[in-house]
């Protein structure tokens, strides 16, 4: 898959892309790239899609843009659909911040998957148990000034990835994630989304209503994908978590935070399954 690039909301975004037919747009989180979806664009391809994989607003190749919070990535995918000529017809994919920038913009969509990153009413709850605070430190290490420092530590991303999908061999992922994140403007600006998060980073107030619609929810069915062994994201997030009348919530078991890489085939199946 080459690299290819199109402009979408004041961005110059790069991005994979395999297949012809309806728009498939994956979305990555952190820390991660679009190759994270290297199992699934294929299939979707098989099965008449374009599978569409941009490398999220900071991750080299594309730009480093100003402003970090949700509803900027909402206002990406509504451009991004546009630019790329999605319909109505189109299906939306999204990871860990992906999965944010879902809740907001699947009106868009036909069909929508969500995957590792509960919707805010159902986060925000379990979130302050002590338990997930203990998952979570990272969330407030990135608020301080020594982010940057500590997350630049040889071992610090291999840390995440270890701690999140627990037996996951991620040296393949991980020098994808440095050739995105190796510069310090792009390894800031991945911190920079939980700065924006959690307002230590005031938001633009460009995407004011994007933001509105990202922090409601989800408002048409969904499919939501969760691994039974997150060490981001604990599974027990997902036990009372409402979602639109015909959604779909899957634990999918032995796999962690980075599920549709550790079981490919099952987290493929239950993703095709839900969009055809």
């Amino acid at each position: 898959m080459e690299i290819r690039t199109v402009h979408a909301n004041g961005v110059e975004f790069a991005y994979l892309s395999l297949g012809d037919g309806p728009l498939a747009l994956c979305l990555h989180g952190f820390p991660d790239t679009a190759h994270t979806w290297r199992h699934l664009m294929p299939e979707l391809a098989a099965r008449g899609y374009r599978a569409v994989a941009p490398f999220m607003r900071g991750y080299a190749p594309t730009e480093v843009p100003v402003g970090f919070e949700v509803g900027a990535l909402v206002a990406d995918v509504h451009a991004l659909h546009e630019e790329l000529g999605g319909g109505s017809d189109a299906v939306l994919i999204g990871h860990d911040w992906g999965a944010l920038a879902v809740y907001g913009a699947a009106d868009r969509f036909r069909r929508s998957v969500a995957m590792a990153a509960p919707p805010p009413a159902a986060l925000v709850p379990g979130f302050f148990s002590y338990a997930q605070l203990k998952r979570s430190f990272y969330v407030f290490l990135f608020q301080t000034g020594l982010a940057e420092i500590a997350a630049s530590q040889p071992d610090f991303l291999p840390g995440i990835w270890a701690d999140w999908s627990p037996g996951y061999d991620a040296t393949g992922d991980l020098e994808f994630v440095r050739r995105s994140l190796g510069e310090p403007a792009n390894l800031k600006a991945a911190l920079e989304y939980y700065r924006a998060k959690l307002g230590t980073e005031p938001p633009t107030g460009r995407f004011t209503a994007e933001q509105t619609a990202a922090d409601a929810g989800p408002t048409a069915p969904l499919l939501y994908l969760h691994g039974e062994r997150d060490g981001c994201m604990g599974a027990e997030l997902t036990k009372d978590m409402s979602l639109p009348e015909g959604s779909r919530v899957e634990l999918v078991p032995d796999a962690g935070h980075f599920l549709h890489l550790e079981r490919p085939r099952e987290v493929n199946e239950l993703v095709l399954g839900w969009i055809s």
